[in-house]
């Protein structure tokens, strides 16, 4: 009696038969081998140095070289005082303010570059809008110094058309001016992208049904840009919040921020480690806060296209 071999266990070449190779099915590593990279380095530069200031923050007045014992929350409750209240509270102004600056300036001129600048010129103005960044921060602060200082530019210009001087240089509208200058472009870009994509036909439907340009924008408009507008902003409030130049050169000691407090307690003549911990976990918080905000908006399901029927 003979015993048939399959075809698949015989060779081509010869004839004999082969036992097929076991091979031990490991595709549930594949992930883990290809975040691995970047989660060891996230891991080393922002998971451990986040724990290692939260146990900092909860060691009272611990000074460089002192042992490292957590014993409460001392540091967290000295946030309460007036003085770090109001220190906290001008730093959100300052974001909140750039914000709201950046997206009432950016977006005009993104929809004039997404949906009415020829297209053969929309990549050079964006290049435009981006050459500021291509100097250092330091830099562009110390020119709006010239332009804002009492004898410079702006104020040399008012003078020439018989128009009071103004005094904005180590005041708050001088941050905002500073700040809002320097993170316009990426305001600007995140819009560009969102509005490139604009459904045209949405707004000439809403015009033949009798919208005007005002309800047309806000019905129309901005329910399809959204998600770009949220992640704008966002980004924008994020970094202005963490902004130490600007407030630093052009606001004066008046305009003293979170950042410039956590500065004091780590590199200043304080030397509080702790205190500084107790800041940098708060504004890590606030900014973790605005993120999962973002993802969450960024989780919005936008209008359906015109050719969905529905």
């Amino acid at each position: 009696m003979s015993t048939q071999i399959p075809s698949s266990q015989i060779n081509p070449t010869g004839g004999i038969p082969t036992v097929p190779k076991w091979r031990p099915k490991l595709t549930w590593l594949e992930p883990f081998a290809l975040l691995a990279p970047a989660g060891i380095w996230l891991l080393l530069l922002l998971v451990l140095p986040t724990l290692l200031i939260l146990e900092l923050s909860l060691v009272p007045g611990i000074r460089p070289g002192d042992l490292v014992i957590p014993s409460g929350f001392d540091n967290y409750i000295r946030l309460f005082d007036p003085l770090y209240l109001r220190v906290m509270r001008r730093s959100l102004s300052f974001a909140v303010g750039t914000t709201v600056i950046c997206l009432v300036l950016g977006f005009p001129v993104a929809y004039w570059i997404a949906q009415i600048a020829p297209k053969r010129w929309r990549n050079l103005l964006l290049i435009v809008f981006v050459l500021p960044l291509w100097t250092s921060s330091l830099l562009r602060t110390y020119a709006w110094i010239t332009i804002l200082r009492p004898t410079g530019l702006l104020n040399t210009v008012l003078n020439s058309v018989g128009l009071p001087p103004l005094d904005l240089l180590n005041r708050s509208p001088a941050v905002l001016i500073g700040m809002s200058y320097s993170l316009l472009p990426y305001m600007v870009l995140i819009l560009y992208a969102s509005l490139e994509k604009l459904d045209k036909r949405f707004l000439e439907a809403a015009a033949d049904l009798g919208a005007n340009p005002v309800q047309a924008f806000w019905q129309v408009t901005v329910p399809q840009t959204l998600t770009g507008i949220a992640a704008a902003s966002f980004l924008v409030f994020i970094t202005a919040l963490g902004d130490f130049i600007n407030p630093e050169l052009l606001g004066g000691a008046s305009s003293s921020t979170a950042a410039r407090l956590v500065y004091n307690q780590f590199l200043g003549a304080t030397q509080n480690w702790g205190f500084g911990s107790a800041l940098s976990m708060v504004l890590i918080l606030v900014v973790s806060i605005a993120i999962a905000m973002l993802i969450k908006l960024g989780d919005i399901t936008p209008k359906r296209s015109w050719g969905d029927g529905k």
